[in-house]
Order: structure tokens, then C-alpha cells, then sequence
């Protein structure tokens, strides 16, 4: 992946961090790391790095804080990953690799936003005590399995196989049928029913912020639900007429959810974003 300068940060917009055996792609966003966490951005199951812009860009001018984004092994053009993947592999990620990553990247202190899966892996992480994370802003996580989600992977994975949807892939990931195998594999997997991970929640404290889409195709307010009786501090937010990716769909709304949270935890600067770049065209 080619790297070029950051004209806020001053080093490597875009690069790969190594991690021993695997080498995870990132691109950076906004300040360099200072006084602020960084704002560590996971994403979804079929996701990666270039993803997340650009609203990346857009929640680093809002909140001044530095932002991160990484493909995780498998996706986008970091180190494929032997599949099958394990059915823990969420948990996997959030106890062995995000803490290498944040050891890699040098962050002290970071909040995590994260989508679909990459928000299990938020929350799992935020649960685990690590002190680098301050705060967690979880997008349609998902922590136990019910019938909508599993109905949607099925619907994706025929789009997939008729084609369509693969050629869109195709642009983010350089393995696309390991990035897809890997992740519908894992959840229509028959012994997947049985996957919960509700009660690891209870040890959350950090600030935590939920969003979901109303019409969120592979998971109901169960979800939110759930993350939110464990975690009765949790702000919760609910989007009428919003998907599975709500970030995508009204980045201005989920903008000024995220940029808000921070800034009311004291996680982040209170410098206005400037009218031009916000999503929305706001004025100040």
C-alpha cells in the first residue's frame, strides 16, 4: 500500500504495522498523538481501514483527536489469515492482537469506535481492563446470536455468489473470497448458535456509547439491548429509518452522536469542527 504524507501528523498517512507474522494495514487521520487518545476505528465483518473514510477525517476535525484505522489480518491488504476462522475469533482479537496493535502503533490512551464486528471486538476489549482505553463507541455491535443475523449473512451470501456484491468487495480487500469465506463461514457455522459473550460485558466501565440503526439488517435492538443491561452507564441511541451502517448512510448524525460523547466525557478537544468540512455543511 502506498504511503504519503499527513499534513496534520507529519509522518506516514497510510502504512502497515508489523506484528511479527502479520503485517496490518492502517491509514492515520487528523493531530499527531498528544494530549488526546487516539481514536482507534475497527471495522466490520467484511470491512478494513479505507472504509471508514471518509468519516475518519471528518471525526478527527470534529473531536481534534488523532484517529487510527487498521484492517485486521484477512481483510483489505494486510496478511491473510488461515481459514476457517476459530468461532472465538472475535475474542481472539480483542484479548491477543488490539493489544499488539495499540503496542505497535505506540498509543497510551485510545478510545475505540467500532462497527458490526469490529464493535464486539470494542466492547470485548473495553471489558478487558486494559488501561490505554478510555472510552468505547460501539456501531451495531453484535454479543449474542439471534435469527436476524444470521438471515442476513445468508442474504449477503448469495449476493455474493451472484456476483455483484464480490466486484464491490473486490476494491477494498486483495484476498475478497478469504475476507467473505472467513467471516460468512464463521457465523453461519451450525455450532455458532451457542456464541454469547453478555456476561464478559459486566466488566465495562470506561464512558460507552451505543448506536444502532432502527432498520439494521443483521441484528434488532436485542443487541443494544443486551450491551446496555450489562452496562447501565451506556448512552444509548437508536436510529429511525437508518441500516446495518449508519455511520455510511447519515455520517452527520452519527458524527455529531460520537464527536458528542467524547467531547462530553472529556475524551476529546472542544475546537469546532470548521463549516467546510462538516458533513452536513453546518455552520458553526
Amino acid at each position: 500500500m502506498a504511503s504519503g504524507p499527513c499534513e496534520v501528523c507529519e509522518e506516514p498517512a497510510a502504512g502497515f504495522l508489523d506484528l511479527g507474522p502479520q503485517r496490518l494495514e492502517y491509514r492515520r487521520a487528523g493531530p499527531r498523538p498528544g494530549h488526546s487518545p487516539t481514536i482507534v476505528l475497527l471495522h466490520e465483518g467484511l470491512g478494513s481501514a479505507d472504509g471508514w473514510w471518509p468519516f475518519a477525517d471528518a471525526l478527527a476535525e470534529a473531536s481534534g483527536c488523532p484517529v487510527l484505522a487498521y484492517s485486521r489480518a484477512g481483510y483489505g491488504r494486510s496478511s491473510p489469515v488461515a481459514l476457517p476462522r476459530p468461532l472465538d475469533y472475535l475474542e481472539r482479537e480483542a484479548a491477543e492482537v488490539l493489544p499488539r496493535v495499540l503496542d505497535a502503533a505506540g498509543l497510551r490512551r485510545t478510545v475505540l469506535v467500532g462497527h458490526s464486528d469490529g464493535a464486539t471486538i470494542a466492547a470485548l476489549a473495553a471489558a478487558s481492563g486494559d488501561p490505554r482505553v478510555s472510552g468505547a463507541a460501539l456501531i451495531a455491535p453484535h454479543v449474542v446470536v439471534e435469527p436476524a443475523t444470521i438471515e442476513g449473512v445468508r442474504g449477503a451470501r448469495a449476493a455474493f455468489e451472484a456476483g455483484g456484491f464480490r466486484r464491490r468487495l473486490a476494491a477494498q480487500h486483495a484476498d475478497v473470497d478469504g475476507a467473505f469465506r472467513g467471516w460468512s463461514d464463521a457465523w453461519l457455522d451450525p455450532e455458532r448458535c451457542r456464541w454469547d459473550v453478555r456476561a464478559a460485558l459486566r466488566r465495562l466501565s470506561v464512558p460507552l456509547l451505543l448506536i444502532q440503526g432502527e432498520r439494521d439488517r443483521y441484528g434488532t435492538t436485542v443487541q443494544i439491548d443486551a450491551v446496555a443491561r450489562a452496562c447501565p452507564h451506556a448512552e444509548v441511541h437508536l436510529l429511525p429509518a437508518l441500516g446495518h451502517a449508519p455511520q455510511d448512510q447519515d455520517p452527520a448524525r452519527v458524527l455529531a452522536l460520537v464527536s458528542g460523547f467524547l467531547l462530553g466525557n472529556g475524551l476529546a478537544s472542544s475546537a469546532p469542527m470548521p463549516a467546510s468540512r462538516r458533513p452536513d455543511g453546518a455552520p458553526a
